[in-house]
């Protein structure tokens, strides 16, 4: 066969080759189906002309949400053992207003100043304005985009406070200002800063009453309606996080201060909930926490009451269709926990699989990492149409993606085990999603690889994930910073996982195991940073790391190593013919010892390894017979190398050839995978 149809048949090949690799790995859908982050997009967000009002509004007095004790309030199970600080304590009150999608709700909030020095003010989230206006930081930043789901011309919403008082009464609206400290645009009303009548001392408190109303969205970023379906996430002012001297390697202790991005979720302090639900009587809730009771109300409605310890958040999801089933379990690190299934009719076909990926996924959980010290676990299965409350984590309520498919194969297992993963990284170790997503993000995604090994015998190809890091940034950097969502999303997801199991490769699975028992037994319920993280890694291993997180955390690198050049010469000696082969290889990053794979015409292959200290080596060989062609890390040990195609090398093309050859085949998969992917 001629050389030019034997290159393009080579080329057909490996482009099917990838085509395939790429389908059956699921990775036609592989950013669609990604978890929690939203997606850039150049269609714009229904234009709204109206802004926040200035000055808000007192309504006449309410009665307020009363503490625990003074409703009488015992609950049924508590933790005792206080595992957190508890910064904070929210007693909350809402009425679903169901005919316009409207919540009322009441706050009385006591938070307690954790630190030393005094604090004169207080800094509220008020996320559900994001959707206030085209203009907001998370719709220029999102273009109104959560993965597949789009904001429609109905998803506008908002946060009015009506009314924010100390515990005498006294007003504290005219104190409000809006703050934007991230971008300095004015038309972001996600922050807001109360300039506190009185500072609050190291060690003491202060209470505060509120009422606000918010307007839901139609359903497509985390929160919102989607005919009768409601997934309230992120719905109550809810009080910024403030940290200590330490925490996350701060100097000083203050305020954690960020809008709401495209890309970020959030970051709060741990606390105590009691909330109360008012919804239609026919209205099945599934929340935070356990519920303690539930209460006839008049006009036919019924209000539930919910009650959760050890909190960073509270979220809740109502519907008069879901099906609900719930299963006991008992394993080790986990006492006794209610696995509650709130499923769309749509699904119930699998409602046992979404039970048995609850189980298994928190039982192996517990088994490598910890305890579980919470009495529940609940999922919610949105309907069809509503995937922009799907995939997304709280303090023990996930959501699965929506119930658009009828058959959604292993997707429906992965993104519960993902979900419930995040228990353990979002949930309890609780890292700062705004400024160091990946810590959360790639550790779940990582957990969620091994669950799925484990439990049901599933592998990701990271062949083709490596081949998606077309554009590395550093990994520990505020989620805005990132000049895209695909960045974002290939950095903080897929690079942060393959930067784990690379990690695992060099350490061995052993103790890659301990240390991330080591780093959830030290930091859960503390917040802890990338530095926290690099610490724990070098604790168990007894070797510094510094060069790694440098190199592959902190900033951009990859460890792309290449075969730049090989050539074969004839040498006789004698009355015999020799072959001196030379394969000259280069490297960006030392990413440790890279096994080179060297084959020869007559059947023989040879193993090097190269210990990658210089950034270039020619291997030589004199051999009778020539050299067929050379391989780069065929099992590929190194997870960073995001450039594969250039990791083997045919050695009879000469130069010429062998570029065409090279740049024909990357064009060809990179406009593979770029179809596949978007």
């Amino acid at each position: 066969m001629r050389p030019r149809y034997r290159n393009g048949l080579i080329i057909g090949i490996l482009a099917v080759i990838i085509l395939g690799i790429s389908i059956n790995s699921g990775f036609d859908e592989a950013w669609q189906s990604q978890f929690g982050y939203t997606k850039q997009n150049e269609t714009k967000y229904t234009d709204l002309n109206t802004e926040l009002p200035v000055a808000l509004p007192v309504f006449a007095e309410e009665e307020w949400v009363k503490p625990a004790a003074e409703q009488n309030y015992s609950p049924e199970q508590s933790t005792m053992k206080k595992l957190s600080n508890r910064t904070v304590e929210y007693h909350l009150s809402v009425k679903l207003r169901e005919s316009d999608h409207y919540l009322e709700g009441q706050q009385t909030v006591t938070w307690t100043n954790p630190g030393k020095k005094p604090v004169t003010d207080l800094y509220f989230h008020l996320y559900p304005n994001a959707f206030y206006s085209a203009k907001s930081t998370f719709m220029k930043e999102s273009g109104g985009k959560l993965r597949q789901d789009k904001a429609t011309p109905n998803s506008h919403g908002y946060m009015e406070l009506k009314r924010l008082q100390t515990q005498e009464g006294e007003s504290l609206l005219p104190r409000l200002q809006y703050v934007q400290p991230d971008d300095g645009n004015k038309s972001d009303k996600t922050l807001v800063r109360l300039r506190l009548p009185e500072p609050v001392a190291a060690g003491k408190s202060v209470t505060l009453q509120l009422a606000f109303e918010v307007k839901l969205p139609e359903v497509f970023a985390r929160m919102g309606y989607s005919g009768n379906f409601i997934m309230a996430g992120q719905w109550f002012p809810k009080i910024a996080a403030y940290e200590t001297s330490g925490t996350r390697g701060r100097a000083d202790e203050g305020w954690n201060l960020h809008q709401y991005h495209g890309n970020s979720e959030f970051y709060s302090n741990f606390g105590i909930f009691n909330v109360k639900i008012d919804v239609p009587e026919n209205y099945k809730v599934a929340a935070t926490g356990y519920q303690a009771k539930t209460t006839p109300l008049k006009n036919n409605r019924t209000e539930y009451y919910f009650y959760a310890e050890d909190v960073h958040d509270f979220a809740w999801s109502a519907s008069p269709d879901f099906i609900y089933s719930e299963a006991p379990l008992s394993d080790e690190g986990i006492p006794g926990v209610l696995i509650k299934l709130y499923l769309d009719p749509s699904h119930e076909a699998h409602q046992e699989r979404y039970i048995h990926a609850a189980k298994s996924s928190l039982s192996k959980l517990a088994k490598w990492y910890g305890a579980y010290p919470y009495s529940t676990l609940s999922i919610v299965v949105p309907p069809k149409k509503a995937g922009g409350a799907g995939g997304m984590e709280y303090p023990t309520l996930v959501t699965a993606f929506a119930a658009d498919k009828s058959d959604p194969g292993y997707e429906l297992e992965r993104v519960v085990a993902h979900e419930i993963a995040h228990q353990y990284w979002y949930g309890m170790v609780a890292n700062n999603e705004f400024e160091e997503a990946w810590l959360d993000e790639g550790l779940t995604s990582y957990s969620e690889d091994k669950i799925m090994e484990a439990v049901y015998g599933v592998t990701s190809n990271l062949l083709t994930e490596a081949s998606y890091m077309t554009d590395p940034s550093p990994l520990a950097q505020p989620s805005w910073h990132f000049k895209n969502h695909r960045q974002y999303a290939e950095n903080v997801y897929m690079r942060s996982k393959l930067l784990l199991l690379d990690l695992e490769s060099k350490i061995g699975t052993a103790q890659m195991n301990k240390l991330l028992r080591v780093y959830f037994q030290t930091y859960k319920f503390k917040h802890p940073s990338t530095a926290d993280f690099q610490r724990t890694v070098e604790k168990v291993t007894e070797q510094s790391w510094d060069n790694y997180f440098k190199s592959f955390i902190y900033s951009n690198k990859t460890a792309d190593y290449e075969i730049s050049d090989i050539s074969v010469v004839k040498k006789k000696s004698g009355d015999k013919i020799a072959h001196e082969s030379t394969v000259t290889i280069n490297r960006s990053e030392n990413n440790g010892a890279i096994p080179i794979v060297l084959k020869f015409q007559d059947g023989t292959i040879k193993t090097k390894i190269w210990n990658s200290e210089q950034t270039s080596v020619k291997f030589k060989e004199i051999s009778d017979s020539p050299l067929l062609w050379a391989m780069i890390d065929p099992q590929q040990s190194n997870m960073l190398d995001n450039q594969l195609i250039n990791n083997y090398m045919i050695a009879e093309l000469d130069s010429q050839k062998r570029a065409r050859w090279n740049i024909g085949t990357t064009s060809i998969i990179e406009g593979l995978l770029k179809m596949l992917a978007w």
